[in-house]
């Protein structure tokens, strides 16, 4: 006769596994209900496009996302690559105010690295994910035109207008557009856009649920000194307090989410781009991974 507990079922554990996994898409299914339809603008570079782990990590995302019938658009840098290859070729870069002047021979590098080569590779990383990429420019069917944002700085553009037809149809065909940021000028040229600025301005022409950006920072401080002051969640109109006093790196990234959140984007998110699986945390847990900035009074 045996007496007091059995030996343990190894099957429990394995079940009590399956149910905490379940539990995980449980918590995913509202957020995946409420943004079904809708188009998330990514912005993707530093490490999340250098680190192996993090780019299958953010492939795998951006595929799940597009599984579950939320609409990605990916819009991409690549300034070290576009210097690696600069190198290469013997040009010496130059800086005014800490923006990279690009001259004539710059452009073609930079048309020919962002578009031949960071453009293809992310399409590339997506297509083996299961993704139906498709890479465009804003060269494409006038995607961007932009005009020269300071003659000292050379093929350096400002976008001014978005042709978002064209990201619109490719949407619809069930596409995940990758896209570069480059633009044609008024006067024929070729210009090379902020890759910040290019997603702001792409989401907001779009109409863009959520607009996030996938930094090398865990998100956005109070006190850049202190890690302390990272703020999970804010509303737009503290976010413009913050700007106005905030110099450094940061800004210019927080001021394009400003811009484009007045002009119809619902959300932005700025994410540490160096945490695996970071867009899908932020955008399916109640707890997000980042900041996240709304309308005042919004509920996510």
């Amino acid at each position: 006769m045996t007496i007091g507990h059995t030996r343990p079922d190894p099957a429990k554990s394995r079940i009590a596994q399956s149910m905490g996994k379940a539990r995980i898409l449980m918590e995913a299914l509202p957020y995946i209900r409420q943004f079904r339809g809708r188009v998330v603008v990514i912005k993707y570079g530093g490490s999340a496009m250098e680190d192996p782990a993090l780019r299958e990590s953010f492939a795998g995302d951006v595929t799940m996302l597009a599984m579950v019938g939320i609409h990605p658009v990916v819009v991409h840098g690549g300034g070290p690559q576009i210097s690696e290859a600069m190198n290469r070729e013997g040009i010496e870069p130059v800086w005014v105010d800490g923006l990279r002047v690009t001259d004539e021979a710059a452009i073609g590098v930079v048309q020919r690295v962002l578009v031949g080569e960071v453009n293809v590779d992310i399409v590339r990383l997506l297509a083996g994910h299961g993704a139906s990429p498709i890479g465009v420019s804003g060269l494409d069917a006038g995607l961007f035109v932009a005009r020269q944002k300071d003659p000292r700085l050379g093929f350096v553009g400002e976008i001014e207008t978005v042709n978002s037809d064209l990201i619109r149809r490719l949407i619809a065909e069930g596409l995940v557009p990758v896209v570069a940021p480059i633009a044609r000028g008024a006067d024929g040229a070729v210009y090379n856009c902020n890759a910040d600025s290019a997603a702001a301005a792409l989401a907001a022409a779009l109409g863009a649920q959520k607009l996030v950006y996938l930094t090398d920072v865990e998100g956005v401080y109070r006190d850049l000194d202190d890690p302390a002051t990272l703020i999970s969640r804010m509303s737009l109109a503290e976010l413009e307090t913050l700007v106005g006093d905030m110099e450094g790196g940061m800004l210019p990234k927080l001021t394009s989410v400003v811009t484009a959140m007045a002009n119809g984007v619902r959300q932005a998110h700025i994410l540490d781009g160096r945490v695996q699986h970071a867009l899908l945390l932020e955008i399916f847990t109640s707890e997000g991974v980042g900041t996240m900035i709304t309308h005042t009074g919004e509920t996510p």
